[in-house]
């Protein structure tokens, strides 16, 4: 008499006790009805994003202006010196764009650091539409 040996499946919520399959538990009877079932994937939703702002005064240097955009914001040399170029010219200008917690963090960070070194700059957050 020969024994067979049942392949032993392992669940991983539990190690140490054996799984049950399906099949070898409850065999299915022809006349039970099937159903498929589609399972969709989870839809999610993209956080809004915002921008980073950073307002021209006539007091911050534009060498500190550079500095945050490297520092805080990590921007490359060439591209802190084209944002603070539009913030030197057009009044504003965009430093980062995140979700509004990050946003939020950064701009009072910012804020702090030129207030700390004695530079009235001022950057805000505002709702970001785009890409």
């Amino acid at each position: 008499m020969t024994l067979q040996a049942r392949p032993t499946v392992f669940d991983w919520h539990f190690p140490n006790i054996p799984a049950q399959r399906a099949q070898d538990s409850a065999p299915e009877d022809e006349t039970s009805p099937q159903a498929d079932v589609l399972v969709a994937e989870p839809e999610v939703a993209k956080p809004p994003m915002y921008a980073v702002v950073m307002y021209n005064d006539n007091y911050t240097p534009m060498e500190f202006v550079v500095y945050v955009l490297q520092s805080e914001f990590r921007h490359s040399v060439d591209s802190a010196v084209e944002v603070m170029l539009t913030i030197h010219n057009s009044s504003k200008g965009i430093a980062g764009i995140y979700p509004k917690d990050i946003a939020e963090t950064k701009a009072k960070k910012v804020n702090s650091l030129a207030h700390r070194e004695g530079y009235p700059l001022l950057t805000q957050i505002e709702p970001h539409q785009g890409e």
